[in-house]
Formats: structure tokens, C-alpha cells, sequence
């Protein structure tokens, strides 16, 4: 066998071993990620849960004096709450509150005595539809309008864009919402003004009634990622690997792709983090307009109802989403930019 056959068998073996060990970092990086968040999830979930369940003893409420009225008898009160479990000291109740909450069960509802659960669940499945379409929206929308404007910058396009993502940032939802029902729903015709259809219906039937919430709330999320990307991607075409990058005779779309998209991204990518939260949490107003028995309105009449287990509930579910989708963020952030930026 000669030299150059050696070689040749060496060299798959080769490319395999660096593939392997290439995985292996990922696979690392990724699960170091995890720990970490997981390291700061449990204490901080914990104080939130101690927090949110204190809410009651805070409030002074009581599912006896809802049922019953301000006029209940003392005998009336204590047997109603004997019956929910709240003769019991507060770290007691805690404790059962905590571990029916890690199983999936949240309690019942003082106002109808429904799962708080299963009342959450339906009402999430509409407002995480709208919050997931307005999310892409504003990424695939942002993302365009960052990378035109950090491409052609100091120009006409790069002015025009940064004028329009300032009206973008300053238009309430609930007005934008308006506008859309007005035009589109009740002057053209093209969409549903209200209500809500499962995706198990029919696809377009489910997009139709989900997309004029979706734009109501994505305009802010395209002016915010539009202009941390503008901002992040010229910073970075002005470092010196870029400039090292076009002596070596890269191609523009490579420079770009390679380089700079993948060390200017960061800041956007952490604003992500926070615009999903956000989304879910100023749904409210916009389902209002929309008709929607989401999860915004949802947590807005039981905190006027004083429902005190669904607000709990809903607190609890909010921590989850928050923790859920920045961990997602992070473990993009962390494959997608340089090591010398995460600091590893």
C-alpha cells in the first residue's frame, strides 16, 4: 500500500474524530448552559412560589367572604375555610400548595371552583399561539430591516428605516389593533373580527383569527430587534477581523454570515429573551379588542374577581414561561456567538 493510500484512509478517521469532538463542545457548552440555569431556576423559583402564596395572607381575601358576602358570620368563615384548607398554618399550607403545584395541580378556583389548571390551559393554548405568530413577525420582520439598514448605512434606506422602527415603538398595541379590526375585519372583510378557532378545525381557519392580534403586537418587537441588530452589526463591521476577513479575499455574503451576523446577533438575541414574556403579559389589552379568552384576560378578571388560587396560578405559570424561554435564548446565544463573547 503506498503513502498516498495511507493518507487517504487517515484522513476519513480524521474528519470523523473532529466532527466527535466538535459535537462533543456543543453537547457540553449545551448542558453547562443548562446547569447553570438550572442552578439559578430552583432558589429563584422557590422565592417566587414563597411570594406568590403569601399573596393571600397579604390580600387579607377569602373565599368565604366572595361566597358569602361581608355580612358572613365568623362560624360561616371558619367552615368554609376549613374546607380549602386554610385553618392550617401558612407553612403547611405552603408545603401542600407547592406539591400539588410540582404535579401539575394548581388548586380550584374560588369563583366557580374549576381547575385552575385546565382553565389556564385553554386560555394559554390561545394567548401562546398569538404571542409564538407575533414573535415570528417580529423576528423575521426585524431581522430584515436590521441587516438592510447595517448593510446600507448613512444612507436613505438606513434613515427610512430607523424612522419607521421609531413609529413602530411608540404605537400602542391597542391602538394598532384598532386600525387592523377597523380595516381589514370590518372594512374588507379579509379577517374575523373576534374569536378564537382551535388549529385542530383547519389551519387557515386558526390563522386568520390569530394573525391581526399577532401584527397588533409585533410591531414593537420589530423595533427593537431591527435596531439592536442595526446596531450590533455595525459594531461589528468595524472590527479588525472583518478587516482581516476581506484582505483574505472572503466574498461580502461570508464575511457577513461567518463573521459578522454571528459576533453583532448577541444583543438581539437577549432581547428576545425578554420580548416573549412581554408578549404573553400585554396580551391582555389586545385580546379585549380581539375577543380572545386568553391567558392575559384571564389573569385580568381573576385578579379583579380576587380569585386568589387563579392569580397564584397564573404566577406560577408566568415564572415557568420566563425561565423556559430565556433558557432557550441562552442555549442559541451561547452556540450561535464567539466564545470570547459568553465568557467561556
Amino acid at each position: 500500500m503506498t503513502v498516498l493510500e495511507n493518507r487517504l484512509l487517515v484522513l476519513p478517521a480524521r474528519r470523523s474524530s473532529d466532527l466527535a469532538v466538535r459535537a462533543g463542545r456543543v453537547l457540553g457548552r449545551i448542558l453547562l448552559t443548562l446547569v447553570q440555569s438550572v442552578a439559578i431556576f430552583v432558589p429563584v423559583f422557590l422565592v417566587a412560589t414563597f411570594v406568590t402564596f403569601a399573596l393571600r395572607a397579604i390580600s387579607g381575601l377569602s373565599p368565604a367572604r366572595l361566597s358569602l358576602g361581608e355580612q358572613a358570620t365568623p362560624e360561616a368563615i371558619a367552615r368554609i375555610e376549613a374546607q380549602w384548607g386554610l385553618d392550617q398554618p401558612f407553612l403547611s399550607q405552603y408545603w401542600t400548595w407547592l406539591t400539588d403545584m410540582l404535579r401539575g395541580d394548581l388548586g380550584n378556583s374560588w369563583s366557580n371552583g374549576a381547575s385552575v389548571a385546565e382553565v389556564i390551559g385553554l386560555g394559554l393554548g390561545i394567548s401562546l399561539s398569538v404571542a409564538a405568530l407575533a414573535l415570528t413577525i417580529g423576528i423575521v420582520l426585524g431581522f430584515a430591516f436590521g441587516a438592510l439598514a447595517a448593510l446600507r448605512p448613512r444612507t436613505w434606506i438606513d434613515r427610512t428605516i430607523t424612522a419607521v422602527m421609531t413609529v413602530f415603538s411608540v404605537m400602542p398595541a391597542f391602538v394598532v389593533g384598532i386600525v387592523l379590526v377597523t380595516v381589514f375585519a370590518v372594512g374588507l372583510g379579509w379577517f374575523p373580527a373576534s374569536g378564537y378557532v382551535p388549529l385542530e378545525v383547519g389551519a387557515w381557519p386558526w390563522f386568520s383569527h390569530i394573525l391581526l392580534p399577532a401584527l397588533a403586537l409585533s410591531l414593537d418587537v420589530v423595533a427593537d430587534v431591527a435596531r439592536q441588530l442595526r446596531s450590533g452589526l455595525i459594531a461589528a463591521y468595524r472590527e479588525n477581523y472583518v478587516t482581516g476577513a476581506l484582505v483574505r479575499g472572503l466574498s461580502p455574503r461570508r464575511i457577513f454570515l461567518r463573521h459578522v451576523l454571528r459576533n453583532g446577533i448577541g444583543p438581539t438575541l437577549a432581547v428576545l429573551g425578554l420580548k416573549f414574556p412581554a408578549l404573553i403579559g400585554g396580551a391582555v389589552v389586545t385580546e379585549w379588542i380581539f375577543g380572545l379568552q386568553g391567558f392575559g384576560r384571564f389573569a385580568n378578571d381573576s385578579a379583579q374577581a380576587g380569585d386568589v388560587p387563579a392569580v397564584q396560578g397564573v404566577l406560577v405559570v408566568s415564572i415557568v414561561l420566563v425561565v423556559v424561554f430565556n433558557l432557550v435564548v441562552n442555549i442559541v446565544l451561547g452556540r450561535l456567538t464567539p466564545a470570547s463573547q459568553r465568557g467561556v
